[in-house]
């Protein structure tokens, strides 16, 4: 079942913090206690979601601009029936619901180069579909076995040509074994799909970098972010290494973004915030979303509006999910805006 697409969601809508600029940003910066590195504070742009009682939580994840300008995010633990797919309006604040069926879970989102149509990535049948940026239209791109293995796919980027590399989590859940995660590329044409790398521990994120050259991808089973450069024609990792760790403590990295700098934003499950890195591996920034006192908050995904510094967070926990924003260090591309 799916909702039609446009079905407004009851208060949904709460009014920003006084005060706020969306064309700064929406955040300050000062001086953390680490030399060289600012902490940006979010602010909280508004509330999106309540937890569902079906399910105990809400997640929202993959956030992405489309050509309108409205934000389009997924809710992870969504229920069937209700928006598993929303569209928001950050400059009205209002969102909507977008698509929704019975049995899927959303993880990521992104828009196809090839056809403009929103790739999702879902978690619980090991596929890859699409919508139409209206909300209908469903599809099932990609279905079955990798090499002898149903996918846990959970973010996708896109090459140039509209080709994805998506990350399989497979063993995020298992702490005896989670080395058995692997980095999947499909072909926009024909949908075939080859391993272009193995026995990784739960990779989340992936995000190329500015020249289309390699991979930043986050590992949720060792806190760490690993570069891994691409043959001429995308179709094999000629390296792979760990090239930044992440101090998380209890938290753990989950998605990644890359803006028009090279810079890579690293997310987190059971964080509010964000930490900022060089392509060089420097601690740049961290971002700080101020969150209610009633428990843990996750930051798991951001997107930075193309050709602009304006970057939305989405963080989730006990209260709800909600949208933060912040003036990132560079301007959005289409590494930093979904997947």
């Amino acid at each position: 079942m799916r909702a039609a697409a446009g079905t407004a969601l009851t208060g949904v809508a709460v009014a920003v913090t006084a005060g706020l600029v969306l064309a700064g940003g929406g955040a300050t910066a000062e001086k953390s206690g680490e030399p060289g590195i600012s902490t940006i504070t979010a602010r909280q742009l508004m509330k999106v979601t309540d937890v569902h009682q079906a399910t105990g939580m809400t997640l929202l994840e993959g956030p992405v601009f489309g050509p309108d300008g409205d934000l389009l995010v997924v809710d992870v633990t969504a229920p069937a029936g209700e928006p598993k797919v929303l569209r928001i309006d950050v400059r009205t604040k209002r969102a909507e619901a977008l698509f929704t069926d019975d049995d899927s879970v959303f993880t990521s989102a992104q828009i196809s180069p090839a056809d403009g149509r929103l790739y999702l990535t879902d978690l619980r049948a090991g596929t890859v579909d699409s919508i139409s940026l209206e909300g209908d239209d469903p599809r099932t791109f990609f279905s079955g076995k990798v090499e002898g293995t149903v996918m846990q796919p959970d973010d996708l980027t896109f090459d140039p040509d509209g080709n994805l590399y998506v990350s399989d989590t497979s063993g995020h859940d298992d702490p005896a074994g989670p080395d058995r995660g692997r980095i999947v590329r499909i072909d926009r044409d024909d949908g075939t799909a080859e391993v272009l790398a193995g026995d990784l521990p739960a990779p989340n994120g992936i995000s190329f970098d500015t020249g289309f050259g390699g991979l930043w991808i986050s590992q949720y089973a060792d806190n760490r972010i690993d570069y891994a450069r691409l043959a001429g024609n995308g179709r094999s990792v000629t390296s792979l290494h760990p090239a930044v760790y992440v101090d998380g403590g209890r938290a753990q990295v989950d998605s990644t973004a890359v803006d028009a700098s090279g810079n890579i934003y690293q997310m987190f499950h059971n964080r509010p915030g964000a930490e900022v890195f060089s392509a060089s591996g420097e601690h740049l920034a961290s971002v700080r979303a101020p969150v209610p006192d009633d428990g843990d908050y996750s930051a798991t995904n951001l997107a930075v509006r193309p050709g602009s510094r304006e970057a939305y967070l989405t963080v989730s926990g006990p209260s709800g999910g909600f949208v933060y924003s912040f003036r990132a260090l560079g301007e959005g591309i289409r590494q930093s805006n979904g997947g």
